[in-house]
């Protein structure tokens, strides 16, 4: 009973051949390449490096890479976008190599990561990035973006405070969140009237057959 009770160990092989699938192919379309450089690039720097688990190494695509893909659709026609935490650059590359017409912040207050995101998105040829590194509290005012984007940076009332000074007036907040996000809307109803937001809508993260959806937030500045 133990044994089963423990976490499948993740299946390195199976995530490989998930990414290299026509299914993955036909959803990243003529960016497949570009995500895929960035795939290899976390897999063989992620660990060493310091930006993600020795346990998220094997499930790349599966966790990572389709989870930040999954925000996509819900960008509507933002021309500026803004990702809090960015981190390894997850959603932020992901979003900047998926929308080369689209100016993307990637924030992040480490040096060690700002450096991994200046370096790769240099070597991916993404020159929509601009690398920002600080945290989010110390770019507000200092510019706005059409969407701030995050993925498990924080309770959403915290992230609320971090993120929308960020959006612009009618501008959106769109995060990515675990399933039980719910509980956290409650907690965060004062800062989002502060900031004269739209109801929050719970979305389902859809990418390819056979990955679990994620689940988004979204809401509207007012």
């Amino acid at each position: 009973m133990a044994e089963q009770e423990q976490e499948q160990e993740p299946d390195q092989q199976a995530d490989v051949e998930l990414g290299a699938s026509d299914r993955v192919r036909a959803l990243f379309g003529d960016r497949y390449d570009v995500v895929a450089g960035f795939a290899d690039r976390l897999q063989a720097e992620g660990e060493l490096r310091g930006l993600i688990g020795p346990r998220e190494v094997p499930r790349l695509w599966e966790r990572h890479l389709l989870n930040s893909a999954a925000v996509l659709p819900y960008l509507s026609a933002a021309t500026s976008i803004a990702d809090v935490g960015s981190g390894a650059g997850l959603p932020g590359i992901v979003i900047a190599a998926m929308r080369p017409e689209t100016e993307v912040y990637l924030i992040e207050p480490m040096e060690r990561r700002t450096a991994w995101l200046t370096e790769v998105s240099g070597d991916l040829g993404l020159d929509n990035v601009q690398v920002k590194r600080g945290r989010a509290e110390e770019f507000h005012g200092a510019f706005e973006v059409d969407v701030v984007t995050s993925r498990a940076v924080a309770a959403l009332s915290k992230l609320a405070r971090m993120s929308l000074p960020l959006a612009r007036p009618g501008g959106e907040m769109v995060v990515l969140k675990g399933r039980n996000v719910a509980q956290e809307i409650e907690p965060a109803r004062k800062v989002l009237r502060s900031f004269r937001c739209s109801e929050p809508e719970l979305l389902d993260g859809l990418t390819v057959d056979g990955v679990e959806p994620t689940t988004i937030l979204r809401v509207r500045r007012g």
